[in-house]
């Protein structure tokens, strides 16, 4: 309805003309529609047009005219709402630079309005929504948020400097914060090449933390962000945080005076962790290194439920296709197997496993006892899962994701080959066509799927971030000879404490064992709970050694250690 001022209300009071004041009305359809009709008819015919002129050729010659006019405001008005519409839609995930930012970011002299320039991202004006992101990703983080308060008064990693390699988002930056709130000095560099939330990464670069890294870098630039995190001057790192080696590799191979001494390192991928233990075993591991990604923690909620709520997001966001019906072979039934099976299937998918351990198996047989387990493949972490021969023999239009850490489990390489050719659909989804016509669809080429396009849970992440930075304070300040030069299981009683942390969110309380019962369990009423050896069904092969088990099952004071 038209609003109209009446002359016996005070200025700016409006009322409205079809209804005395404090009358309720409802809205009739067609009367609704009548009204409209008669309105606009009546601000026709009051044009200085004759009704001959009112005709879709004219107008359509009027329109060209305001269009030649108005065309630059129309354009920009068009852009800012593309713009606009890719923000909201991607979100922080694979946010959409402006053009004048399309330079590389090593190109370009960058500081932040405090004067820092220590640091290589896309954009630093998206320094604003980083932060608000970071904001709501704080209030999904309880157990770090937590951590943080308990001990910033003590600073436990006062004098640490810690150099990160990792995916850098929301969540990394509470982590990176928290670090630093404990007294840490941290540099950071990404650990994926397309995971990087610029918004996030301009966010921490505002507050003063060198950051290297931005969204879709090249592999040269994956290594020149690395190289820049730890030859700053007047810098040396003293612990290494690790997702995937890479960054561990890099000291070792071309720093090893710094390598040496490092005081410790935490890493928590499968690709990650397989590297240390191949350096423990040639004997080149000189610092102790802390393994979360074989915590209890890490395993049954990072990789099993965040997979399970993220592939899909991922999946329909680059394909938008339906997966109600469609074939789907997962390779592998770890726990990331496990939740991106329970996903597809959930949604309908008809779920293929295939394994090459027994047990893991056996678990797909019986979780998915109406389709087929086949003992071919082995499970994330590996190379060349996927390789050239059964992509070649793969339908025209399937749909080819890796969920694991590194980008060598599909043979990518492979498909580089001049009798292929590659035609980009969009960002971070190739197709690759065969002579014969056929095609996959390659999503972002190889990498890992969810953080590289959509997002993830938080407050799954917040589980893992609370490890790894338990593992930071753990390793740090641990009395000499505490640790040797070996990997390690994250203590028990720690993956006890990251999981108590995150309870009071669901307004949840843990029973008490009594007296009695504790002792013929032979435990202490406060844990730990279980033997460091137990995994809780968990079938990965990496396990204390020899001497690390037998320490902790058959020496007291390592058990009260833990304690």
């Amino acid at each position: 309805p038209m609003q109209t001022e009446s002359p016996s209300t005070p200025t700016g009071t409006h009322m409205y003309t079809h209804a005395p004041q404090h009358t309720h009305m409802y809205c009739n359809p067609g009367v609704c529609l009548t009204r409209f009709v008669s309105l606009v008819s009546k601000v026709i015919l009051s044009l200085p047009l004759s009704p001959q002129q009112i005709q879709f050729a004219d107008q359509k010659q009027d329109f060209n005219k305001r269009l030649s006019k108005t065309g630059r405001r129309s354009h920009s008005f068009s852009q800012s709402f593309s713009q606009s519409s890719t923000d909201n839609y991607s979100s922080a995930a694979s946010y959409t630079d402006s053009s004048e930012d399309a330079t590389s970011p090593r190109d370009r002299q960058q500081r932040s309005s405090k004067g820092h320039q220590d640091f290589c991202i896309k954009n630093i004006r998206q320094a604003g929504s980083g932060r608000r992101e970071i904001e709501i990703a704080e209030q999904e983080m309880p157990a770090l948020m937590a951590l943080r308060k308990r001990a910033e008064g003590e600073k436990p990693l006062a004098g640490a400097k810690v150099v990160g390699c990792t995916h850098i988002t929301a969540h990394t930056a509470v982590l990176m914060e928290t670090l630093s709130a404990l007294g840490a000095q941290c540099h950071w560099a990404a650990c994926n090449i397309y995971s990087t939330q610029n918004a996030a990464a301009a966010a921490l670069a505002e507050e003063g933390f060198p950051v290297f890294a931005w969204k879709g870098e090249s592999e040269d630039d994956f290594w020149w962000c690395i190289d820049h995190c730890v030859s700053l001057e007047a810098w040396q790192p003293n612990m290494i945080l690790d997702d995937g080696g890479d960054l561990t590799h890099w000291i070792d191979k071309k720093y090893p005076n710094i390598f040496k001494m490092i005081k410790g390192i935490v890493e928590e991928s499968v690709a990650g962790v397989h590297r240390l233990y191949q350096l423990s075993k040639a004997g080149r591991l000189c610092v102790p290194a802390m393994n979360v990604n074989d915590s209890v923690t890490k395993q049954k909620f990072d990789n099993l439920y965040c997979c399970r709520e993220s592939i899909l997001d991922g999946l329909k966001r680059l394909t938008n296709v339906m997966f109600g019906g469609k074939q789907v072979v997962v390779c592998g039934y770890g726990e990331v197997g496990k939740g991106c099976s329970a996903a597809l299937k959930a949604m309908g998918s008809v779920v293929y496993i295939t394994e090459v351990d027994p047990i893991c198996a056996l678990q797909a047989w019986y979780d998915y006892s109406v389709c087929v387990c086949v003992c071919v493949f082995l499970s994330s972490g590996n190379k060349n899962v996927v390789g050239r021969d059964y992509l070649d023999r793969m339908k025209n239009g399937c749909i080819v994701c890796n969920m694991g850490h590194s980008n060598t489990e599909i043979d990518v390489a492979s498909l580089r080959s001049p009798e292929l050719t590659w035609e980009r659909v969009r960002s971070q989804v190739d197709h690759v066509i065969w002579p014969d016509g056929r095609r996959i669809i390659l999503l972002a080429e190889g990498h890992l799927l969810n953080l590289s396009c959509s997002t993830v849970p938080t407050f799954i992440l917040s589980i893992t971030a609370t490890a790894q930075a338990l593992a930071l304070i753990e390793l740090y300040n641990a009395p000499e000879g505490r640790y040797n030069k070996d990997v390690y299981l994250l203590p028990k009683k720690m993956d006890e404490f990251v999981a108590g942390l995150h309870l009071p969110t669901f307004d949840a309380h843990l029973t008490e064992l009594t007296d009695e019962q504790a002792k013929y369990l032979d435990l202490t009423k406060t844990g730990p709970f279980k033997p460091n050896y137990y995994r809780w069904g968990n079938t990965h092969t990496h396990t204390l050694t020899s001497q690390a088990y037998n320490a902790h099952i058959h020496t007291k004071s390592r058990n009260e250690h833990e304690q």
